[in-house]
């Protein structure tokens, strides 16, 4: 009995011991455990509060007091933009971060508030670290100093995915580097519709294209499992549609079949699920009448249950509120909050609306604490991964040696270099130096910041290189004049555009930069013409832009025009008149640089549009893919067809395709065939070709589209030289949904084509059949 006795005061004493080794070493705390051992032992330590306090994600504190200065209360309210809590001071904030009480913020710009706001965070009981979010769609282009590439719409004009994943690599690195964890991008919308002020952050309109520089976007953010204190979680966005809404205004309805919802829309976020994109936002829009912050369709039945997502959901801002006072299906926040935890959404972008309505749900037993457990295991395994546990401050050091490093400036260049779409040349291009003694630069956009684009503030004006510093640095045999156009487009002044006339008509050759402006750093965003919330009711030069164009013209000096915009813009007269139009979109940080390297020949055009750009807005919807009786009629006014076509950009090389060549004339429906081209740089310069492969199912049981883009290749071909490009048909590729929604292929004859465009007279064809 004595021996008894004292053996359970030793198994007392061992237990006690481990229960306090337990608490002051929890094992989530160490850093050689498994993540999912981490993720148990912090959730068996957390309360129900502090679990939904995961969930919750605010805005800055800078952000906010920056708002609080300089907006009125009405405007934050309508503001899209500008973060603010009525009833929550910015010092209550910090205080309920000390208390766990937040599992998130946006934002933050200053890698200083970073630091701050993790400090705060290491005072909570549990000391869990804050994931903090950040756009930086081409760059870090909201944090002074950052690298800004070109964006999107410009990536996708390099059809380039090794290049895009290598500038979010760089991209991951300045993020971290100032204190963020988290991307809120790739944006796989796909852009239907030029009127939507958000094409430009965007990959365009073919979903082949737009999965592509998704998943490599993807890959370059997370680098894999994003393991380490290098990489970013990626964001899939937006969950469904609004890029073709029924009046090209964000966030407005988007009536879609479902066919077109699966044949198009859905594939790039198939592909960023295969690449194992970790977070999804969902999208502002409603979507046949769901919205979607409540479309449990869209986000478990599509994205869990078929496509096998397993990282969380984000909402966009503010929508959940929305689901109330916006799409009015829900009476109150509280039901608000329950559809669309309900639906599947993980955290709350962003404010005080979601902790206590969530609790309450809970306590009533309309949402079981397991529910919440699925979320916020998520979000721990993401900061678990991530180091955050490990490592919260950044030091002054990093920041500096990262941020517009070397390598990044190289990188920025090259995508410039190649995003760039040569859109006419009746031989004016290149320029040579020394030919043209007087030429005017001028237009609104010719020395100014527009060239970042969106999702940018203005940068230290020594890391930007304007179009006209650019031209200025690369012809020094030229008297090179400036005529300082008004860039806020409502200020149409007739004065100006006699002015630049007047200089252009003592010029031997005008260089006339116009298009839009999507720079949002301005207090008074209202001379904004593109980018979010900037949807526009028609595609033309705002402003005095197009008499500006028209009356330089008119002097008989030579002009070469060049866009700086977000979106294609129906350039028609231009493009009819001018002898050289090029198409920079918003190039980023070396813009201008490139823009003149392309000018005079020192660097080869060799971008390809990545949209359908048509004649005029009243076109729309336009895109290459369309049916065969897309087109079954003409206009009585107008020509029926483009302005430019997708896939579309001139070289100052020329590349001659050969017949096309298949391994076989026949396959079974199993079966892969190969299909190869022989590519002749015929000319005397050095030049890179975009070869892309469309396929055209020639009869079906449903309408099919007239084609389709498979697959393209980027090559090199220096002058004079031949290169063979070869491309693997899979079942995949000629499969579609029959009229049951169940993927089919057909019997029947197939036609691949190879060519640099989607215009007809430059594809080369060939047939093979499926038996």
């Amino acid at each position: 009995m004595k021996h008894s006795i004292i053996f359970l005061f030793v198994i007392v004493g061992v237990i006690g011991c481990n229960n306090v080794d337990s608490y002051n070493n929890p094992l989530y705390l160490d850093a050689s455990a498994p993540v999912i051992e981490r993720v148990n032992d912090l959730m068996g330590r957390m309360t129900l509060e502090e679990k939904v306090a995961q969930m919750c994600q605010y805005v800055g504190l800078e952000h906010i007091k920056k708002a609080e200065k300089n907006l009125t209360k009405e405007e934050m309210a309508k503001s899209d933009a500008h973060g603010y809590y009525p009833e929550l001071h910015s010092s209550e904030i910090a205080k309920m971060v000390e208390q766990g009480m937040v599992g998130s913020f946006l934002h933050v710009l200053d890698v200083k508030e970073a630091n701050y706001l993790q400090s705060l965070a290491q005072k909570s009981r549990l000391k869990i670290p804050l994931l903090l979010g950040d756009d930086a769609i081409h760059g870090c282009g909201l944090v002074n100093g950052a690298t800004v590439y070109p964006t999107p719409i410009s990536l996708a004009s390099t059809w380039d995915t090794a290049l895009v994943k290598k500038m979010s690599v760089e991209t991951a690195r300045e993020m971290r580097a100032t204190g963020s964890h988290w991307n809120f991008t790739p944006n796989i919308d796909l852009a239907r519709d030029a009127r939507w002020g958000r094409v430009g952050e965007t990959f365009g309109e073919d979903p082949c294209l737009v999965s592509a520089m998704g998943v490599a976007m993807i890959n370059g953010l997370q680098q894999g499992d994003f393991t380490g204190d290098q990489k970013v979680l990626a964001c899939g966005k937006h969950l469904l549609g609004g890029g073709e809404s029924i009046n090209g205004i964000n966030a407005a309805p988007t009536e879609l079949s479902e066919r077109t919802i699966r044949e198009l829309h859905l594939p790039p976020f198939k592909a960023a699920v295969d690449a194992g994109v970790f977070t999804v936002m969902t999208a502002h829009n409603e979507l046949n009448r769901i919205p979607c912050h409540a479309n449990k369709w869209l986000m478990q039945d599509i994205m869990r249950d078929e496509f096998g997502f397993d990282g969380f959901y984000v909402s966009d801002w503010m929508d959940i509120e929305r689901l109330k006072n916006t799409h009015f299906v829900a009476e109150t926040q509280k039901d608000a909050c329950f559809i669309t935890i309900e639906a599947g959404m993980d955290m709350h972008m962003h404010g005080p609306g979601f902790l206590g309505p969530t609790l309450e749900l809970i306590k009533e037993g309309k949402l079981s604490e397991e529910r919440i457990d699925a979320s916020v295991r998520l979000i721990l395994e993401a900061k678990f991964k991530l180091g955050l546990f490990e490592k919260q401050q950044i030091t002054e050091q990093e920041t500096s040696e990262t941020l517009f490093a070397e390598e990044h400036q190289k990188t920025a260049l090259e995508a410039a270099r190649k995003s760039i779409v040569l859109l006419k040349n009746t031989g004016i291009l290149p320029l040579k130096k020394g030919k043209y003694k007087n030429i005017l630069v001028t237009g609104p956009n010719a020395n100014n910041q527009t060239i970042l684009g969106d999702w940018a503030f203005e940068q230290p004006e020594e890391n930007v290189t304007t179009i006209l510093e650019g031209i200025r640095q690369i012809d020094d045999q030229a008297n090179i004049m400036h005529y300082d156009y008004e860039w806020d487009f409502r200020k149409k002044s007739e004065k100006q555009v006699t002015e630049a006339t007047a200089m252009a008509q003592k010029a031997d050759l005008a260089i006339v930069v116009v298009g839009e402006n999507s720079g949002r750093w301005n207090k008074d965003r209202k001379e904004r013409s593109c980018g979010e919330n900037y949807d526009r009711d028609n595609l033309q030069l705002p402003g005095l832009q197009q008499q500006l164009v028209e009356s330089i013209h008119n002097t008989g000096t030579p002009t070469i025009v060049v866009l700086v915009n977000g979106r294609p813009l129906s350039t028609t007269w231009i493009a009819e008149h001018v002898p050289a139009l090029i198409e920079a979109w918003e190039p980023g940080c070396f813009g201008g640089q490139a823009v003149a390297e392309i000018l005079y020949g020192e660097v080869n055009p060799s971008g390809k549009l990545p949209m359908t750009v048509p004649q005029s807005v009243g076109q729309i919807k336009m895109f290459y893919n369309h049916q065969p009786s897309h087109y079954f009629r003409n206009y009585v006014n107008n020509k029926t067809g483009d302005l430019f076509s997708f896939g579309y950009g001139l070289s100052y090389s020329t590349f001659e395709y050969a017949e096309p060549v298949l391994s076989t004339s026949a396959i079974n429906k199993n079966e892969s065939i190969e299909i190869s081209v022989e590519i002749t740089n015929s000319s005397d310069i050095d030049g890179e070709e975009v070869v892309q492969m469309y396929i055209q199912d020639q009869y079906a049981s449903i309408c099919r589209p007239v084609k389709e883009l498979k697959d393209f290749k980027r090559i090199a071909i220096i002058a004079g030289d031949t290169k063979k490009v070869s491309f693997t048909i899979t079942p995949k590729m000629l499969s579609f949904l029959d009229i049951n929604m169940n993927p089919i292929i057909e019997k029947g004859t197939f036609i691949a084509m190879l060519g640099g465009s989607s215009r007809n007279e430059d594809l080369r064809k060939i047939e093979f059949e499926v038996k």
